[in-house]
């Protein structure tokens, strides 16, 4: 008997099928170890001697896994084929050393793309050592983001009140985001108009022309600036006789784009499908690990944490058979296609994501996935069988037409192009017809060069132009990729960690720094810039790669980085407060102090006058205030509206903002920031009653009424026509609801809380329980994870006292800060192993565990869900 070792208990309960009898397969979920979040796991003076820590779960599936070792005849390590897979079966061996159960067994490591028994089987024909420099490029990379994050954060917890960490590739990822707000901020819009005529043919065939050029001058998009000039080109026009100079007919060829890299597929996944990185990457761990699809449990695509854009020579033979018998042999281009990537950095013999049998159609997929799964599966599927298929040709006409009007000349342009043959089009088209002529975009009228054209129509449209779109999680990713910034398996993690830190929010799928983001990377551009500059980073990332070729040694890199690094941050912990100020006030200076409406000076304090505006640092970190200060108390928020007075303090520095008085208590109303936010606040004291601000509500804006509103909730609407219950509003954790016999139900915004009336109540809660909302007693799945090791389904809920995963009765509380949609399947299993032992079917037992060890596993949790994120780098 020889034991497998995997990652995950999925990809553990699939590949067991495929060995047959003579193996066991142990998932480790995920790492084993980490560093432990304190001072000293990485110690420079020790030649960067690192120390490991095992957590509580983690140590009791080590102690199995050795158990099991000491009962085999050899050691498979089968962990993912990328860095962080190395690693893993490097720690894993590591320990087992450790424990002394390795002894003369054989120990083999094994990778396969994809989990099929055929990939599966012919890893195991072909093993091999652990890969040493691809394990010292993880050690590196570990070290490096431990150094940067243990040695800059405690500096901005002494500078910068507020700020929480800053990271290697966080802190870069962050500027990113905030230099497109700066951008966007410096935009200076610029009006320009358009001009186009509609003109006839001799046939009365329509189409539309626009202009391109004015009395013998090529006009560029912004050259016509205002109304005036104009009227003037379109009176012109209007008076103008029109004639076809000349009409080019050009065939042109589309081509296809390779296949998804990790990066393009979120990028992709949240254009067309409204998925966030997070979720892209939930759904394609699934489809890889395994699905049963009638009986057979096989993994539906090839691993997708990847750069690389080629196919595997045989899956690209098993493409081009799938498009000769679904699409027909004139789809087949004569030779195979190639394609190289332009990302920086990319590693090469990683293979794109793709599916792995072309003959599992995502039509025939559908009845065994559930409807995200089936939209991810169609869209890899689509895009692989794609970049294996002939090119479309396109015919693209353009007509230049001349007009005059006396001794003023003027030239349009019209183009349209028409869809040949669609190729590569065909894979993306539900309902494909086999018309030739099926149009692309817009298709011309029949226009012969030197006929003279009606003039239908001109007309003159004003435009301005537009500051550069704020990032999404898409084209983030996409830029960081570009940039050589990060790796596939750092991105949603990087992502997620801005989120958690609150320095990004994120509105309507854009990204939007928050103060205390800005504030950080203003700080580390002023005083580490090096650190945050993008080719320093991506350079460093193309060492790391170099250290897994086997071409650098890790610590050298190490010795190089430390050097300077370490300089730089003693150099700062002598900064004063004041030059930190000064320097912010410098670089935040459009955010601090934005242009006032009425001209005046910026920096003047609009409370006394004769005080100086400058960037303060209290206890919950930086806001506005007055040089006059204690006589001047004007302060506010950092980033809020430079008109407001602002006076007698608004919450933002350590002054409360007094709103007005109660009129039962008699006591002060106050507007307040605290550790999660801003809150209205009655009285004084622990008895206190507190409200938080609802979404979109903020301090600048709170007035007395409001307060008095928020401070009432929650808000009895009336009783329920049919169980005589009262209906009430109010305002929760995952934001406004109204509420009846247990059941909750949201609604559109804090406003309606205090306006929604019976009838409306009762229309909400019904269309909730139409759609299969249940009460909180019973709380409503918000995503099914996959199957537990020993059968039934686990769960992610949201409880009464937040959310939590669920398999049978054991319940394990989420920790603290974590969001419902980036749970893993292994992070739940963590956390439900931690909470209610082996097997939900052995309840009673479960229960006397956690009774027994409750004191030794009390921040279990917390330590779990660190651990826990198994693929970041």
């Amino acid at each position: 008997m020889k034991l497998v070792v995997v990652e995950s208990p999925a990809k553990a309960k699939t590949i067991v099928k495929y060995l047959g009898p003579g193996y066991q397969v142990l998932a480790s979920f995920g790492h084993v170890r980490d560093l432990p979040a304190k001072d000293g796991s990485v110690r420079p003076d020790e030649d960067f001697a690192m120390s490991w820590e095992v957590d509580t779960p983690s140590a009791k599936r080590l102690s199995d896994i050795a158990k099991a070792v000491k009962e085999s005849d050899g050691l498979i390590l089968a962990t993912d084929p990328d860095r962080e897979g190395e690693a893993i079966s490097w720690h894993v061996l590591e320990v087992l050393r450790q424990k002394k159960v390795i002894g003369s067994k054989s120990v083999q490591r094994v990778t396969f793309n994809a989990i099929t028994k055929k990939a599966v089987l012919d890893a195991m024909a072909s093993p091999r050592e652990i890969d040493v420099p691809l394990v010292d490029a993880y050690l590196a990379r570990r070290a490096l983001d431990y150094l940067v994050g243990f040695t800059l954060s405690p500096v901005l917890w002494r500078k910068l009140p507020g700020a929480r960490s800053a990271g290697r590739v966080q802190s870069v990822a962050l500027r990113l985001i905030c230099d497109r707000e700066s951008e966007i901020e410096r935009f200076v819009r610029e009006e320009y108009w358009n001009i186009a005529a509609l003109l006839k043919t001799p046939r009365e065939d329509g189409f539309e022309a626009r202009l391109t050029a004015f009395d013998g001058k090529k006009l560029s998009k912004l050259d016509i600036k205002n109304a005036e000039q104009a009227g003037t080109i379109r009176s012109m026009l209007e008076g103008a006789s029109f004639k076809a100079a000349s009409v080019e007919a050009k065939p042109t060829k589309r081509n296809p784009g390779p296949p998804f890299t990790t990066s393009t597929l979120q990028q992709a996944a949240s254009a067309k499908l409204g998925f966030s990185a997070t979720r892209t990457m939930q759904i394609a761990q699934r489809l890889y690990e395994g699905i049963d699809i009638g009986g057979e449990t096989a993994g539906l695509i090839t691993y997708m944490r990847t750069d690389g854009v080629q196919m595997d020579p045989d899956a690209i033979q098993a493409a081009r058979r799938a498009i000769g018998t679904g699409f027909g042999d004139s789809y087949v281009p004569e030779k195979p296609r190639f394609y190289a990537s332009k990302a920086k950095n990319a590693q090469e013999a990683h293979e794109a994501i793709r599916p792995t049998d072309f003959d599992r159609h995502p039509k025939e997929m559908r009845r065994y996935l559930d409807e995200d799964q089936a939209k991810l599966y169609d869209l890899i599927w689509k895009r692989a069988i794609a970049s294996q298929m002939q090119s479309a040709d396109i015919e693209r006409t353009t007509v230049e037409i001349e007009a005059v009007n006396g001794t003023q000349t003027a030239q349009l342009r019209a183009t349209g192009s028409v869809l040949r043959f669609d190729g590569f089009i065909a894979a993306y088209t539900e309902h494909r017809e086999d018309d030739e002529d099926d149009e692309e975009s817009a298709r011309l009228p029949e226009i012969r060069a030197g006929e003279m054209l009606a003039r239908d129509k001109i007309n003159a449209t004003q435009h301005s132009t537009e500051p550069p779109p704020r990032y999404s999680e898409a084209t983030l990713i996409k830029k960081m990729e570009e940039l050589g910034i990060g790796r596939p398996s750092t991105y949603t993690a990087t992502l997620g960690t801005l989120r958690d830190r609150e320095y990004v929010t994120v509105d309507k799928r854009k990204l939007i720094p928050e103060a205390k983001g800005r504030l950080v990377t203003a700080f580390l551009e002023s005083f580490f810039n090096r650190y945050v500059e993008y080719d320093f980073t991506a350079d460093l990332e193309e060492k790391l790669d170099l250290i897994s070729d086997g071409k650098l040694l890790w610590k050298d890199v190490l010795r190089d980085f430390w050097n300077d690094f370490s300089g730089a941050v003693g150099n700062i912990k002598e900064l004063r407060v004041t030059n930190v100020l000064d320097a912010l006030n410098e670089e935040l200076s459009p955010l601090a102090f934005p242009p006032r409406a009425d001209g005046s000076n910026p920096r003047s304090c609009p409370n006394c006058g004769t005080g100086t505006l400058s960037l303060k640092l209290g206890k919950f970190g930086a806001f506005v205030g007055c040089s006059n200060y204690p006589e001047c108390k004007f302060t506010r928020q950092l980033g809020g509206d430079a008109n407001g007075d602002g006076t007698n303090g608004s919450a933002t520095g350590d002054e409360p903002k007094v709103l007005g008085k109660d009129p039962y208590t008699d006591e002060d109303i106050t507007a307040r920031n605290g550790r999660f936010g801003p809150y209205i606040q009655r009285g004084e004291g622990k008895e206190a009653k507190r409200a938080s601000l609802p979404k979109g509500w903020s301090i600048e804006t709170i007035d007395h009424e409001k307060a008095l509103a928020l401070l009432s909730l929650p808000r009895d609407i009336g009783k329920h026509p049919e169980t005589g219950k009262m209906i009430s509003a109010g305002i929760g954790r995952y934001g406004p609801y109204v509420t009846h016999d247990g059941t909750f139900a949201n609604v559109e915004n804090a406003e309606e809380v205090f306006s929604i009336g019976i009838n409306r109540a009762v229309t909400v809660l019904a269309d909730k329980q139409a759609k299969g909302g249940r009460t909180r007693s019973t709380p409503a799945a918000l995503a099914t994870l996959g199957d537990h090791p020993d059968g039934g389904p686990i769960t992610v809920r949201d409880g009464r006292y937040g959310p939590y995963v669920n398999w049978g009765k054991v319940n394990a509380t989420l920790p603290k800060g974590k969001e419902p949609a980036s749970v893993t399947l292994e992070e739940a299993l963590a956390l439900i192993a931690e909470k209610g032992g082996a097997s939900a079917k052995k309840p009673a037992r479960a229960k006397a565990a956690k009774t027994t060890k409750a004191p030794a596993k009390k921040k279990a949790p917390a330590k779990t869900a660190k651990k826990a994120t198994a693929k970041t780098e």
